[in-house]
């Protein structure tokens, strides 16, 4: 068996930018459930700008790989422009080895049009972005691969909701 190829699931990368709310819905919901290493990620300061590369759960392909295929992920970089400041809470930027897991981009604006991104997440982990303008890209940037795990990642329903 091959891994799967951008033929296969009829689609082509994703190049997608977010300059307002609406748009950034869009983007989070295509980076849920993300993996990345803590090298992957950096903020040149100079440049003003956040990178992060991900393997990306192809949410947009999951009705194909429900029908029989193979769920898929691709690596994607994640980034954010006009980024004044960086901060994470809830984990070791140090650990190389450490995996993490983003849940969900959520952007809380200021009167000005300036704000903070936050990536959330799993593990109460966060990436906090002051940004002067909301400016987020992502794009995929190698063929889709078959996920380790060979199934979507499933999220509970918490029994109080």
């Amino acid at each position: 068996m091959t891994d799967a190829r951008f033929e296969d699931g009829a689609e082509r990368p994703l190049r997608l930018q977010a300059l307002d709310a609406d748009d950034l819905k869009v983007i989070s919901a295509l980076v849920q459930d993300a993996v990345f290493p803590t090298p992957e990620m950096t903020f040149d300061r100079k440049r003003r700008r956040f990178a992060l590369l991900i393997n990306r759960f192809r949410w947009e392909d999951r009705p194909r790989a429900e029908r029989g295929g193979d769920f898929e992920r691709v690596q994607s970089v994640l980034l954010v422009n006009d980024v004044m400041g960086a901060a994470t809470t809830g984990f070791d930027r140090a650990d190389a080895d450490l995996i993490l897991s983003l849940l969900a981009l959520e952007f809380r604006a200021s009167a000005d049009g300036a704000g903070h991104l936050s990536l959330i997440l799993a593990g109460d982990g966060e990436i906090r972005l002051e940004v002067e303008c909301l400016d987020v890209a992502l794009s995929d940037v190698t063929r889709p691969y078959r996920a380790p795990s060979r199934k979507a990642p499933e999220h509970p329903l918490d029994k109080d909701s």
